[in-house]
């Protein structure tokens, strides 16, 4: 395992819905089993079983996975930087700054390519970003309700793009408060901050707090195809294509590509593994999402309001992870307004065919 520094620091928080114990169920810091939901024209509260609602921190993710590689003779951890990557017919070849090394297979996390000046190169691939910033704050009452996450709070400002805030109450006086946005522009650190104080301030109407901890992030949201590997280097995460590109969510999208991976292995069967043309579908969902939101055919707020008005968020977690069917699918899709999304379907299709 290379890396090209030493993961020791707590720098992000992943969280994901889930209806069974997971692999890192020993380390979820914290669950919810009920989200709250807020737009301008439509609000809820909805009971998220058989799902919950899981928080892991980074630090705890890394301390799990470097003790489990220390129990293992065959896995040497190395911190360098990688240089080049390459791959032949029998092996692959990584060069860092100090060594090279030759593997069998290589499992690839580093987006290799300019990608972005190759999407936007494509007709109809669209490029916009997932950014964000959190606080963990802690109040001196007990303020927060730690059973009730709130998934998405659009009443703030829709100028910048789609913007909403999360509020992940971890006890009854710490909450995680975070920023997201889904934009083809990158705020400065003020314009995040601003936000932030602003909803801390006259939404959840909380004027004293000590902020404990700060993260922040920049994901892809694209229909852009990533490439899966070549030969034996083998793409995985953001690099391979595990980045929802409506969505931005990935962390179990890696943890499905990583079991079938291994599913592969242990039958001695080549990990490169490639969507048949059926599961490909998706990706043409995202792609007509994504063109709704990049020409804003309809606000993203709405958009979500009307998804989580007009379905179970069971139905929409569904649709999300890429695991309904057909039937399930079209009625998510007349659930949301017509007139936006058939002009970006047609375009979608003709790129697809």
């Amino acid at each position: 395992m290379i890396d090209k520094d030493a993961k020791n620091i707590n720098d992000r928080t992943w969280c994901f819905w889930e209806k069974q114990n997971g692999l890192f169920e020993n380390i979820v810091y914290h669950r919810w089993q009920q989200i709250d939901f807020y737009s301008k024209e439509f609000s809820a509260r909805y009971d998220l079983e058989p799902y919950q609602y899981k928080m892991i921190r980074s630090i705890d993710l890394y301390a799990i996975v470097l003790d489990k590689a220390k129990q293992f003779s065959n896995i040497d951890i190395v911190y360098d930087e990688i240089k080049s990557i390459s791959s032949n017919e029998i092996y692959a070849t990584i060069t860092t700054n100090n060594s090279i090394f030759y593997s069998n297979y290589l499992f690839n996390s580093i987006i290799l390519n300019n990608w972005k000046q190759d999407a936007l190169s494509q007709k109809n691939v669209h490029v916009l970003w997932q950014h964000f910033k959190g606080w963990l704050i802690e109040t001196a009452d007990d303020i927060f309700d730690a059973r009730i996450a709130t998934f998405m709070d659009f009443r703030v400002s829709q100028e910048k793009g789609t913007a909403f805030m999360y509020v992940l109450p971890v006890a009854k006086n710490r909450a995680l408060i975070e920023y997201t946005l889904f934009s083809e522009n990158i705020l400065n650190d003020d314009e995040y901050n601003n936000a932030l104080t602003h909803h801390i301030n006259k939404q959840l109407e909380i004027n004293e707090y000590k902020l404990l901890h700060t993260e922040s992030g920049i994901i892809p949201m694209t229909n852009y195809a990533f490439s899966k590997g070549e030969g034996r280097v083998i793409n995985i995460g953001t690099a391979g294509g595990q980045t929802k590109g409506s969505s931005g969510y990935t962390f179990q999208f890696i943890q499905k590509h990583s079991a079938k991976i291994i599913e592969a292995l242990v039958k001695d069967k080549n990990p490169l593994l490639l969507q048949s043309m059926f599961d490909k579908r998706f990706r043409l969902y995202d792609g007509i999402l994504l063109n709704v939101l990049k020409h804003k055919k309809m606000g993203g707020d709405v958009l979500f309001a009307q998804l989580f008005k007009n379905n179970s968020p069971q139905a929409v977690f569904k649709f999300l992870d890429n695991e309904t069917n057909i039937k399930e699918e079209l009625k998510i899709m007349k659930s949301v307004s017509l007139r936006a999304f058939l002009p970006a379907t047609f375009k979608q299709l003709l790129r697809h065919l």
